[in-house]
């Protein structure tokens, strides 16, 4: 033994004083078999399979003195089947020296030595000039672009990883190659540095746009003057206009910014081969930050949303903040459909068997904030003009968010599930109480200045747009009354059997509305003028209730015909107060005296109903009736009871006064010049003062 040793140092000097410093490394493990080799034939059989495998022996590989090797021109894939042949070969005598670490002390050899030839040195030197050329920027931005480039490095990538793991868990290489180690680990964290900034541009760089249509949800197809579809809908309630001002909007083309699928598979070798090298974790955060990145920013680009905190939702004004719900609604639901889909499927794709933990890091965050920005919205400042808005984003997270909270694992499906529960509750509280406050408004509105004319008042056209709008939400309504409503029903008006929550609110409103309008009509001093303000605002709320199939649905033919009924009921009143008094002068007492003609009488009588006549014209004729049939109704009504009295008049005691001078003077009206003036009633003709009329003759 004593022999050996002392021809290990001398063979170990003379090797060493030729050897290259940069194979000190591989030297070293050659040298170290060659001592082996001569303490014994322990290690006889290991060393055949590896010279058979690899086709090198000890002596192949040294340069002996007096000796020149011959050139041999090694390239990096004329050494990968020989590395990979060692790679084989290395993991059995791991394989076989785990076995023998359980057997007894008698069973155990005296050394477990395994030799790792020279061209391992070599192939490593080799990829490292590859990753060189990479990173001076040759062909670096096109490798990922050629097949059998991506295939040559990430297979040098994985042999350098299987060679690092075996060495590391090989305990004869750990006592006997720690600088083949060290410069084996070296390369491989350089190979991985590049993959991974490799990984980021081609994220980065290699996005497409993957065209898809959101399709609205049925909750969205609402009947009114434009189409608001998405929930679009920027809803003005006019008191000075009937129509609800809503701009149109359509199905709208979004695109998913995903990748070509040879990109995909390009990045899904790439995270294989590092997580094979133990380096999956640094990928899967280039990841991360991409993805999040590219998402917020193809939201901001194509959804133009930006994340707004709590704080700030709450500090914007209404003005801003109804610009921001639906573009919040917009995005809440491609999402839902398509971003957040999408995410969880190119994480699958890239990093299979990851089961949504990186989807989940990427996306959670977003879908917190967008629930935050829900609840933000219900704690602002409540007003009767947000009431839509609210509605929307209720609807939103009660269509959308169940197909999103799918993607979710069930840990997190569950406190979304509770945020989204909790933002829910806020959003139905606060329209309950909106509605609250329009109740009041209407009991609170003791406006003492009539309106002109006794046109339509502000507040009925103001209630009615309200309510015909809100039935259009009828069953989000009904619902919100039903799962968020706390308020007792008034113990004096119990919800009428069969009606639902809402009906019954609208019920309440109405009634509000029909009480105060009463108590306005009572500012008028003319009863007749009363009379029209109550037709007109009655009128008015009709034919909005029967415009209207939702409100009409809740309100009920019942309740229609009833108020129909009123109407007639003042259009009554009306005759009776105008046109009865002035049909008292077409009457015959008083006219007649013992059979005769009173013609005194009879001058007074046709002078007393000219002058009524007149002060009705000039006062009527600035009477507001804005409604054409109800118009026409009334002044066909007044014609047909004013000009056969008259004409019948005329034709009675017309003969009775003098041709000439006394006809035109008491006669001033022939019957279908009445009919021409009762005509220009109701036009809110403030300009005319006196009745004129076409003379027919």
């Amino acid at each position: 033994m004593e022999k050996n040793n002392d021809k290990d140092h001398d063979h170990h000097d003379d090797d060493k004083s030729k050897g290259d410093e940069k194979n000190d490394d591989v030297s070293d493990a050659r040298l170290s078999d060659d001592a082996h080799d001569q303490d014994g034939n322990s290690k006889e059989n290991l060393d055949n399979v590896v010279k058979t495998e690899t086709d090198l022996d000890p002596g192949d590989n040294v340069v002996s003195q007096g000796e020149e090797a011959p050139e041999i021109q090694q390239t990096l894939e004329s050494l990968s089947e020989e590395l990979d042949q060692l790679l084989s070969s290395l993991s059995l005598h791991k394989e076989e020296s785990s076995i023998k670490e359980g057997s007894t002390e008698e069973e155990k050899p005296e050394d477990d030595y395994f030799q790792i030839p020279q061209f391992v040195g070599k192939f490593l030197d080799l990829f490292e000039d590859k990753l060189s050329k990479y990173d001076s920027g040759e062909p670096k931005t096109t490798w990922y672009q050629d097949p059998e480039e991506v295939s040559s490095l990430l297979e040098a990538v994985d042999r350098v990883s299987k060679l690092m793991g075996l060495l590391l868990n090989t305990k004869s290489c750990l006592d006997h190659h720690e600088p083949l180690i060290n410069h084996a680990g070296s390369i491989q964290q350089r190979a991985m540095a590049f993959l991974e900034d490799e990984f980021r541009i081609i994220l980065e760089e290699s996005v497409i746009k993957e065209p898809a249509v959101v399709a609205d949800d049925s909750s969205s197809q609402r009947k009114s003057s434009a189409d608001q579809q998405d929930h679009q809908n920027d809803a003005v309630v006019s008191q000075d206009h009937d129509q609800m001002i809503v701009p149109e909007s359509g199905d709208q083309e979004i695109e998913y910014p995903g990748y070509p699928e040879e990109v995909v598979v390009v990045l899904r070798q790439i995270a294989e081969k590092m997580k094979a090298g133990g380096y999956g974790w640094e990928c899967r955060e280039v990841f991360l930050v991409g993805r999040r990145n590219i998402l917020m920013r193809t939201l901001k680009r194509d959804c133009e949303f930006e994340k707004v905190s709590i704080d700030e939702v709450q500090k914007m004004s209404w003005d801003t903040l109804e610009r921001e719900i639906p573009i919040w609604n917009k995005t809440f639901k491609d999402c839902s459909s398509l971003f957040f889909p999408g995410e969880l499927k190119l994480a699958e794709k890239i990093f299979q068997g990851d089961e949504g933990n990186l989807f989940c890091i990427v996306t959670h965050g977003l879908a917190i904030q967008f629930l935050g920005f829900a609840e933000a919205v219900a704690m602002t400042k409540r007003s009767t003009e947000k009431l839509f808005k609210i509605l929307d984003i209720y609807e939103t997270l009660r269509d959308s968010f169940p197909s999103m909270e799918e993607l979710f694992p069930e840990e997190l499906r569950s406190e979304l599930r509770s945020e989204v529960t909790s933002a829910r509750s806020r959003l139905g509280e606060t329209a309950i109480h909106i509605f609250s406050d329009l109740e009041n408004s209407i009991k609170s509105d003791s406006s003492k200045t009539p309106v002109p004319g006794g046109a339509v008042h502000p507040l009925t056209r103001y209630t009615m747009n309200y309510l015909k709008y809100s039935c259009e939400y009828k069953d989000t309504l009904e619902q919100v009354f039903k799962s968020h409503s706390k308020m007792e029903q008034e113990e004096d008006k119990p919800a009428e059997t069969g009606n639902s929550a809402f009906a019954s609110q609208l019920m309440r409103i109405m009634e509000l509305l029909d009480g105060n309008l009463e108590v306005k009509s009572k500012q008028y001093k003319d009863i007749p003028l009363s009379c029209i303000f109550m037709m007109n605002n009655g009128r008015y709320i009709v034919q909005k209730i029967k415009g209207s199939a939702e409100i009409h649905e809740v309100m009920g033919d019942t309740w229609c015909r009833r108020r129909s009924s009123e109407l007639r009921n003042y259009h009554k009143n009306y005759q009776r107060e105008t046109w009865g008094k002035l049909l008292g002068f077409l009457g015959h007492e008083g006219l007649m005296h013992n059979g005769k003609i009173v013609k005194p009488n009879l001058k007074e009588r046709f002078k007393s109903f000219n002058a009524t006549f007149d002060e009705i014209h000039k006062t009527q004729t600035t009477w507001v009736v804005n409604d054409e049939q109800l118009q026409s109704e009334l002044r066909v009504s007044i014609t047909a009871v004013m000009i056969p009295a008259y004409r019948a008049f005329m034709a009675r005691f017309g003969q009775y006064l003098d041709p000439g001078r006394q006809t035109e003077k008491y006669i001033k009206y022939q019957p279908e010049d009445i009919e021409d003036l009762i005509d220009q009633l109701f036009d809110g003709n403030t300009s005319s003062s006196t009745a004129t009329a076409r003379r027919r003759t």
